[in-house]
């Protein structure tokens, strides 16, 4: 073939088809909060339900699978921002907005790790493409709350991902994880917005 051929675009899905990918990917979801990365595939065909071949055929190898799962949690995040730029308090959509990244971050139970483990089989840019979709998005709603002054003005989308991060890896392992993840990254919060203080009376 020559080098300035393109590949032909690939056939669009039969709405059967769509369906079973979607149910396959929500499912897979679900299941992987529950039971970590390494859950059964087989597992997650029950819960979807579809046989195991029409798991195959969607996602041959257990990295495909993955990979569309945390692309799946990335697209509704970034969907989840959009929603929020509407809202009349861009603090307090920031902030709801951060703790749906902790959760997200909380769920993946071992996802990033797994998906990482096998990257040298999967898609070189998944990580990059959305990594740049989540600073993206967040950035639009930092952006939102510093213009209302409801956040410090240092604070910046990078170092509260890179805090949403750490907490959830810290309570990655820990039965109450969600729980636990949510009310540190409350005080975590808590120095980030701007607090406004009033004189005292002289």
């Amino acid at each position: 073939m020559p080098k300035d051929a393109t590949a032909p675009a690939p056939r669009p899905m039969r709405a059967d088809a769509r369906r079973n990918y979607n149910r396959i990917v929500a499912a897979a979801e679900t299941v992987i909060a529950e039971h970590g990365a390494e859950a059964s595939l087989e597992e997650i065909a029950r819960h979807a339900g579809v046989g195991s071949a029409t798991l195959h055929r969607h996602f041959p190898t257990r990295q495909a699978l993955l990979e569309a799962v945390f692309k799946s949690r990335v697209e509704a995040l970034c969907a989840k921002a959009h929603d929020l730029l509407s809202d009349t308090d861009p603090g307090t959509a920031l902030v709801t907005w951060l703790r749906a990244v902790g959760a997200h971050a909380v769920a993946n139970r071992g996802l990033g790790a797994s998906l990482m483990r096998g990257a040298r089989h999967g898609d070189p840019t998944l990580g990059n493409t959305c990594h740049t979709m989540i600073v993206s998005a967040g950035d639009e709603l930092l952006a939102c709350a510093r213009q209302a002054k409801a956040v410090r003005p240092e604070a910046t989308i990078s170092q509260l991902l890179k805090l949403v991060s750490a907490i959830a890896l810290a309570t990655e392992e820990e039965p109450d994880g969600p729980t636990q993840a949510d009310q540190l990254l409350n005080l975590a919060l808590d120095g980030v917005r701007l607090h406004r203080t009033s004189r005292p009376h002289e």
